[in-house]
């Protein structure tokens, strides 16, 4: 029962919160950084912030904290403009990468610092408390430090901490990235329920589309201070919008070559057959994507050859980088300075659009 009344008293409504950000500007040491950035995010949805280190994301996050101010565009909350209101009134929660918890507290003492800072009255903070860290999975450990708590122990802390003030937005900066693998799947796994159950927006910033992929329900790319592509991972996956995008996502091959005719692209592995849905003039540069799944030749369309260079195992077969940089999956392992010829269908073969 109180586990539910804990779910109960921490679910929000889909219809009635909303972040957006309109066209906002920030510049570092002088160099543009945002460059007229707008997203929203809906009531209920986790938008993933997706893009290389440097360009911005954390900066954007610190913006829709009240941490930084931009120096155009405006943060709105459901409608009300709220770019120049101060952090502690907006009730967003923040989560970051190195926790940021403070070591001579223990756990509950630490979940209960921010409610305290509010004045929240004493038998009220230790309600709120019992409720986030029983949300968090973390009942028990009301007493124990913090500095004996693993890695994972202590990113649940910092989550319970910013569940406890009950936000209105959760963000998450780099969260999980201090974490090994199994432990970073694990976390993120009931990361997706919680935010899930509780039905709190959130804003999660991340270089790695793995995990993008794994707690989004939309994700947001972000390259040289603009949104390049907004959509749900599997839209962004299927459908990348540019050659920066397929790349950056390590969706395949990124082939360059020039239009001969409709259907026909001469590259640096000859003449490919594509269907493609843009229009092309005959000589105009286009960026193929090839996906590395492919066949070992037979009967039909496109051949590609090359020697091999590099053979890796993986879960479901085998890497193998060829000597011009074509990449593809296999399902037996060639030797290396061995000639081979895989077939590539039309479909395999993905005519990106300019950008």
């Amino acid at each position: 029962m109180r586990y539910n009344n804990a779910i109960r008293a921490l679910v929000f409504s889909r219809q009635d919160t909303m972040l957006e950000l309109r066209r906002i500007v920030k510049s570092y040491e002088g160099r543009p950084l945002l460059r007229e950035v707008s997203l929203r995010v809906e009531g209920g949805e986790t938008l993933c912030l997706l893009g290389p280190s440097g360009v911005g994301k954390s900066t954007l996050l610190l913006i829709v904290a009240g941490l930084e101010t931009p120096e155009a565009g405006r943060v709105l909350w459901d409608g009300e403009d709220i770019t120049h209101l101060p952090p502690h009134r907006r009730r967003f929660g923040l989560v970051f990468q190195d926790y940021a918890l403070f070591p001579h507290l223990n756990v509950a003492e630490n979940v209960a610092f921010g409610l305290r800072m509010q004045g929240v009255p004493r038998a009220q903070v230790e309600r709120l408390v019992a409720e986030a860290l029983e949300r968090v999975n973390l009942r028990g450990f009301e007493r124990r430090r913090v500095t004996d708590l693993s890695g994972g122990e202590q990113q649940r802390v910092a989550l319970a901490r910013a569940l406890a003030p009950r936000p209105r937005l959760l963000m998450f900066d780099e969260p999980l990235g201090a974490l090994d693998r199994a432990l970073r799947d694990r976390l993120l796994d009931e990361l997706r329920g919680i935010l899930r159950s509780a039905a709190i927006p959130a804003l999660y910033v991340t270089h790695d589309q793995d995990e993008a992929f794994a707690i989004a329900d939309r994700v947001a790319l972000l390259h040289e201070g603009r949104i390049v592509q907004s959509g749900t991972p599997e839209d962004v996956y299927a459908r990348p919008a540019s050659a920066w995008v397929a790349r950056f996502l390590g969706l395949g091959n990124v082939i360059q070559g020039l239009v001969r005719e409709a259907g026909r692209v001469e590259t640096p592995f000859g003449v490919l057959e594509v269907d493609c849905g843009h229009e092309h003039a005959p000589g105009e540069s286009v960026s193929l994507l090839l996906r590395p799944d492919v066949e070992e030749a037979g009967a039909g369309e496109n051949r590609l050859s090359g020697r091999v260079e590099d053979v890796v195992f993986q879960k479901d077969g085998y890497r193998v980088r060829l000597e011009n940089d074509l990449v593809v999956h296999l399902s037996r392992a060639p030797q290396r300075g061995e000639t081979i010829t895989v077939r590539v269908s039309r479909r395999a073969l993905q005519c990106l659009p300019h950008g």
